[in-house]
């Protein structure tokens, strides 16, 4: 399959991916486009016989630490950045609220990893890849995640006992 189509297919998950990481439409949508440009310029370097969905999400994280160090901002959420496919119910609307929430609460690096496995279903090995960081980092920082986001789910009232598994 020709390189363009397959980058072109990744563009789906990288904004799916980009808004959930930074929580701002306008500012997920330049993240994704300095991503596609980064991989054009770069394609020369992709091994072929690789993950190309790994390899471009490696290029947009490396592009979020850049620009969050050259901004010295953290990531936060908007109210319009989840979009996920909810029922038409005020509680759906809440639960999905909720989440919204305790993600935030994450540090960067947790919600990175989670993002990755669950919502983007990379296996570890291809999250430890694309953050370069080792396996067990990986392992390690996904069950703290997940427990931090366990307890400030439980916390939070309105919102369903969370479980979460993988």
């Amino acid at each position: 399959m020709d390189q363009s189509v397959q980058i072109t297919a990744c563009i789906p998950r990288l904004r799916r991916y980009a808004r959930a990481l930074v929580g701002d439409r306008a500012a997920a949508d330049d993240l994704i486009q300095d991503t596609l440009e980064r991989a054009w310029a770069k394609i020369g370097q992709f091994r072929v016989g690789s993950d190309l969905r790994a390899w471009m999400f490696s290029i947009m994280h490396n592009l979020h630490i850049n620009q969050a160090r050259s901004k010295r901002e953290s990531a936060s959420f908007d109210d319009e950045t989840a979009e996920i496919p909810v029922r038409a119910t005020q509680g759906d609307g809440l639960e999905i609220r909720d989440l919204e929430r305790a993600l935030r609460e994450l540090p960067i690096e947790q919600r990175e990893i989670l993002l990755l496995v669950a919502l983007e279903d990379l296996s570890y090995e291809q999250v430890a890849s694309t953050l370069g960081v080792p396996l067990g980092t990986v392992m390690s920082r996904l069950s703290r995640a997940r427990e931090r986001l366990r307890v400030v789910m439980n916390g939070l009232p309105n919102s369903p006992k969370l479980q979460v598994v993988k």
